[in-house]
């Protein structure tokens, strides 16, 4: 889950808060039970994230996590903390304080039973109660305080960690395998690829550096443009996955037809093709709220791109470059994904299809904790974790490739699906009902997959992201799908269950 959700409405005039990501213990927050029962053939490997000890995992998690909001925050001046670069986003100074607000609430005083560090931050730091836009006239810790509070929390929430229990079996729920602690970490990272977007908001030189990423493989080029992924049911979700959100819970089946899907994202080069041919100007192509939206918000090309002479160039951080051909494309819309989907003649696959084309094995039956296998995420796999400050050419990280062989499932870019957010069967709220339920319905599409700007700890095979269908800033490309045809279909076993991937182009 980002962190850019608001009022629909003008990109540039949100009206609510994001309540997703302000984290309200309840009473009741350490007893509920499990979620959900297991299901045959889920990953066993989401065992893999038991075998270290849960304490050690969690301490790195939340270390790593600190040392890129320290990073994020001390990269820039005082006056770039506490200005607000858009009202879609809030200050870097609010949003430091309030990862030390969520970790004083769960961590100190739910986990470690102590009393509250300073309890009179709580209404200043809760998103519920005020929107982005609203929240520079807040009584706002200055940049100095808000390091204080964070690193006073943080030394507290180390002593709870020590002494805690963190054993899988542990009977409460919210301690067991360091899952509170796990969330918490989930939650900084959450707010470091908020902080990225504000960063990439932000005016002015560029006060972020990263290596490019790695050029294309020698193989790119000559990829299939799409794969064939067989028909046929796959576990969805996960019961298992020990610091899985709970709408990721609980792992079910799912039937699915065979379908066609991109290889690799949809480029800028393709893309291009797109604007060129006048998409942004015929109604044909999008939906009618999609065309309301168009119209209105004046868009023409993914944001922050512009023109220079003949050719695309993009700001990027700080800086203006050329928008690179090969890349995925990035900063557009849902609604702009559709109709590039409609225009290409294909579709966004649903977010049942991007999970199996991501986690099922047709060898086995089961499914991965992510695409490559059930090993966590390394350099090699994918784009995370803000290592690099772009996505990566199309084609890249073949050893992190899927089953179905699509590659870049995971990082990069996070993927609009066609798929509304909804609750699995058998959902239950945990711990708390505003992380997930709230949001349920149709006002929000699913994004799957994570981004360059996601952390690790944020991101696997079953992390669902959701966002309004308008929302840009956030680090969000795409690829598209088709339905396999009657006569693809017709006597072709190799399009039902367990006979793996075509591989093949249309």
């Amino acid at each position: 889950m980002t962190d850019p959700r608001t009022t629909p409405g003008t990109a540039e005039n949100p009206t609510t808060p994001d309540p997703a990501v302000t984290l309200v213990p309840s009473a009741s927050s350490v007893t509920e039970p499990a979620t959900g029962a297991g299901v045959p053939n889920e990953a066993a490997g989401a065992a893999a994230g038991r075998q270290e000890d849960p304490a050690a995992r969690a301490r790195a998690a939340l270390e790593a996590a600190r040392r890129r909001t320290t990073l994020l925050t001390d990269s820039v001046t005082e006056e770039d903390l506490v200005a607000q670069h858009s009202p879609l986003m809030s200050p870097l100074v609010w949003d430091l304080a309030h990862i030390g607000n969520q970790e004083e609430l769960w961590l100190v005083r739910e986990a470690g039973g102590r009393p509250g560090i300073r309890p009179d931050l709580d209404s200043v730091y809760d998103a519920f109660q005020t929107p982005r836009k609203d929240r520079p006239a807040l009584p706002l810790l200055g940049p100095a305080e808000a390091r204080a509070y964070v690193a006073e929390v943080r030394a507290q929430t180390l002593e709870v960690l020590a002494a805690a229990d963190t054993s899988p079996d542990h009977p409460e729920r919210l301690l067991a395998g360091g899952f509170v602690f796990g969330m918490l970490a989930q939650h900084e990272a959450q707010h470091d690829e908020t902080m990225l977007a504000t960063h990439q908001l932000r005016r002015g030189p560029a006060v972020l550096h990263a290596p490019a990423p790695p050029p294309a493989p020698a193989d790119a080029a000559s990829l299939p443009a799409e794969v064939l992924v067989p028909g046929g049911p796959f576990t969805m979700g996960t019961s298992s996955e020990p610091w899985a959100l709970d709408n990721e819970l609980p792992a079910h089946q799912v039937e699915v037809a065979p379908f066609w899907l991109d290889t690799v994202p949809v480029t800028n080069a393709r893309y291009q093709e797109f604007i060129a041919a006048g998409g942004y100007s015929d109604p044909q192509w999008w939906t009618p709220e999609g065309w309301r939206h168009v119209q209105d918000a004046g868009l023409q090309a993914p944001l922050f791109w512009s023109r220079d002479g003949d050719a695309w160039v993009r700001r990027r951080f700080g800086t203006v470059e050329p928008v690179p051909a090969d890349e995925p494309v990035l900063h557009v819309c849902w609604y702009e994904a559709d109709a590039y989907a409609r225009w290409a003649g294909r579709r966004l696959p649903t977010e049942a299809e991007w999970e199996k084309a991501a986690r099922h094995d047709p060898a086995t039956g089961r499914s991965r904790r992510y695409p490559w296998g059930d090993a966590d995420p390394g350099p090699e796999h994918a784009n995370l974790g803000q290592r690099h400050l772009q996505p990566a050419p199309a084609g890249s990280y073949p050893a992190g490739a899927a089953p179905s062989g699509a590659r870049q499932l995971i990082g990069d870019v996070w993927e609009w699906t066609a798929s509304d957010f909804s609750p699995y069967p058998g959902f239950a709220a945990f711990p708390y009902k505003e992380y997930s339920d709230v949001f349920f319905g149709p006002d929000y599409k699913v994004l799957r997959g994570g981004a360059f700007g996601v952390d690790p700890v944020a991101c696997r095979g079953t992390f669902r992201n959701w966002d309004y269908p308008i929302r840009r800033q956030i680090f969000a490309g795409f690829r598209t799908a088709r339905d396999v045809t009657a006569s693809e279909n017709t006597g072709s076993a190799e399009h039902t269950e367990g006979a793996g991937n075509a591989g093949g182009a249309a």
